[in-house]
Order: C-alpha cells, then sequence, then structure tokens
C-alpha cells in the first residue's frame, strides 16, 4: 500500500501482516471444508490455491451448479468472518452491536476506531458499500475473490485514514435480517469455543446440501441500509463535536447518503464537509428535487468517481449527472472502482479540508433590505 505522508512523499509499506495468526487457511484448516476450499491469501494478498497457485475455480464439482453455489456461499461467509478479525487486529477497530439494549434478539453491529466519538482527532471518514451480500469491511466479495483484498476489501482505504489521523466508522448496511435455517449452517461452519481461540466446522456435506426455504427474521434499526446509516448517524456521527465528517459512499451507498441528506438536512449541511461518491446509484432529481440549498450544498462539497475508460481523474460528466464534479475512476469495473479512485479521493479529502468554509448553513431567513424597511415600517 501507498500512503502519502505530509511532506508529500511517497511510503510504501505491507498493509497487511502475513503471519499464522491473521492466515485466511486458519479458518479453513480446522473444517471439514478443507478438500474444498484449499485456498489462502498470497503475500500480495490474493487468493490462491495453496497447491497450485492458482486462482479460484467456481465449477469444483462438475457442472453441479447448486453443489458449487454452496459452495461459494460458504467461502464468503469465511472470508466474512476473516474480514471482521482484520477489522479488529489489523485496523485495532471497536465491534458496536445496534441497539445496544436488543442482546436478547438478533441485531446488527458495525466497527468505529477507538475513541472515535470523544477523540480529538478532527476527521471522522465513514464508509458506506453497495448493497449486496458482503458485509462490514467489504467493497465487493467478487473482487475480493478475483482480484484480493487489496482491490475488494476496505482495510487499505481504513489504514490510509488511520495514517492520515482520521477517526474511522465502517458501516453494516446489508446486514438487515437473520435467515434462521442458514444462521445454523453457519453457526455450525464456524464456532469459537469460549475462552479458545480453536475454530470447529460441520461436515462439508451439511453445508453444501441444498438451500432450504428463507426464514427471515429483521434486525431492528437495520431493517434497510438506510434505516442502518439513519440510526447510526442519529446516535453516533451526531454526537461528536468538533469534528469534520467526510464520507465514501460506493454504488447504493450514493442512494442511502441522499437519502440521509434529505431526512438529516440541516445536520448533515453542517457536519459533512466532502462526499466522494463512487459509481453511485443516487438520483438527484428523484431525491433531491428541486430543493435550491441542497443543490447548492451537494455542488461544493461532492464530487463522483465513475466508471469510464479515460485516465484516473480525468472529467467524465455526463448529460443525466451535472450536479456536481465527476471524474473517471480510473476502470471500467464497478468492484475495482473504490480501489481504482482511492489515492485521489485522499487527495480530494485534504484539498476539501483546507478549504472548507466557515459559514454554516441555517434556517434563519436572508435577511433583505426590502424586509428590513417592511420591519420599520409595522
Amino acid at each position: 500500500m501507498e500512503i502519502e505522508l505530509r511532506d508529500g512523499n511517497i511510503k510504501k509499506e505491507s498493509w497487511l501482516p502475513v503471519t499464522r495468526e491473521l492466515s485466511f487457511q486458519k479458518f479453513i484448516e480446522q473444517s471439514d471444508l478443507l478438500e474444498e476450499l484449499k485456498y489462502d491469501f498470497n503475500e500480495k494478498a490474493e487468493l490462491r490455491h495453496t497447491e497450485t497457485q492458482r486462482p479460484f475455480v467456481f465449477n469444483y464439482y462438475k457442472n453441479v451448479f447448486e453443489r458449487n453455489s454452496k459452495r461459494y456461499q460458504a467461502l464468503g461467509y469465511l472470508l466474512e468472518q476473516y474480514i471482521y478479525e482484520l477489522l479488529e487486529k489489523v485496523c485495532k477497530l471497536q465491534k458496536v452491536y445496534i441497539p445496544p439494549e436488543a442482546d436478547k434478539e438478533p441485531r446488527s453491529f458495525f466497527f468505529m476506531s477507538e475513541r472515535a466519538l470523544t477523540s480529538h482527532r478532527s476527521v471522522l471518514l465513514v464508509l458506506l458499500q453497495d448493497q449486496g451480500v458482503f458485509r462490514a469491511g467489504q467493497w465487493s466479495q467478487q473482487a475480493i475473490i478475483h482480484h484480493g483484498l487489496q482491490h475488494g476489501s476496505q482495510i487499505p482505504c481504513i489504514q490510509m485514514a488511520l495514517q492520515a489521523h482520521y477517526d474511522v466508522i465502517v458501516l453494516n448496511p446489508n446486514d438487515n435480517f437473520i435467515d434462521l435455517n442458514m444462521e445454523e449452517e453457519q453457526k455450525g461452519l464456524l464456532t469459537q469455543t469460549k475462552g479458545s481461540s480453536s475454530l470447529k466446522m460441520v461436515p462439508a456435506e451439511n453445508f453444501l446440501s441444498v438451500q432450504q426455504p428463507l426464514q427471515c427474521t429483521p434486525k431492528r434499526c437495520s431493517n434497510t441500509p438506510e434505516e442502518h446509516m439513519a440510526y447510526i448517524w442519529d446516535y453516533f456521527i451526531s454526537k461528536t463535536e468538533g469534528k469534520d465528517v467526510a464520507f465514501i459512499v460506493h454504488g447504493y451507498g450514493g442512494l442511502v447518503f441522499m437519502d440521509l441528506l434529505v431526512r438529516k438536512k440541516w445536520e448533515v449541511m453542517n457536519k459533512v464537509y466532502a462526499v466522494a461518491f463512487i459509481d453511485s446509484e443516487h438520483h438527484v432529481g428523484h431525491q433531491l428535487g428541486s430543493d435550491v440549498q441542497l443543490l447548492a450544498w451537494i455542488k461544493h462539497h461532492c464530487r463522483e468517481w465513475v466508471t469510464s475508460p479515460k485516465p484516473l481523474d480525468k472529467p467524465a460528466a455526463t448529460v443525466l449527472k451535472q450536479e456536481f464534479p465527476m471524474v473517471s475512476a480510473g476502470t471500467e469495473k464497478h468492484n475495482l472502482a473504490p480501489s481504482s479512485s482511492l489515492q485521489s479521493i485522499f487527495k480530494y479529502f485534504k484539498k476539501a479540508l483546507k478549504a472548507k468554509t466557515t459559514i454554516n448553513f441555517s434556517r434563519v431567513p436572508i435577511v433583505t433590505r426590502s424586509s428590513t424597511k417592511r420591519k420599520q415600517i409595522a
């Protein structure tokens, strides 16, 4: 990973310490899925077969789509748990359950840096991912499997933020419900013995059998990505004092942020100083309408990196999207856009913070000469 230092120089360093304790293979070896999933991440953080060093192959069971799909699903779940471990052990983030009082019912969680709500660091960076099967810490599960952790996970982004002395909140907007059938399978797939780090897996045939119909129970305060975002804004982000908040939002996350902006208009406009949209699914016309204040705010506080054949940062505005600056993400692939544009986004944040206006948006009406004159006459 490359990190821009305060003097402008670029420092290269290994962002993921390759140790036995942090090995993905640790999750696999203690399971009956060892034969089906002989994979680990190499020194470049790419997922490779431990014997052949070849990339992941979906068609393990020759032309048996359902079993191959279940195998892929098992890999995805193990990756999810592995990323959670990296967030806590490598990035030193804390796992926070929401709502805190609902400890006897299904509930969601997110991650944040230690003392993110109380420290004197000036910037709080919030990561809001796209919609999909992936969870906190991932931009794209597919990108992790086929291109590696540096491209599909949010860990390089988090470490860049921490290196820049930002606090970080990693949202978990896709953790909306619990499937009771799948939950039992997953608990068996990866269970941690109390007081021990040993992992125990269920037999492969149990997890790789045909999936039963969904039995879904929604998670309170996180039924939807929009509800998850609004809850964490109300009970965490809005409580921070003296912090400038920045967002990185990808895909559907852009629509979720615009929903928050409409719901919490004045709070967001006063607290957020920059938003980096990445190949976003938001729709300004439908979501913001003709609200002049909102349109003026996004014009000065937002920038979007879109998939494009053009080089990184080249103007890429379209007829349909002209509300704020748009530039190329340096790739034509949606799931690689976050990693491709990351360096550029942090430069944008740095520049935006320096140029941050001291004028806060307010509900107070603008005083004009004519209104003053009418007041004096009255």
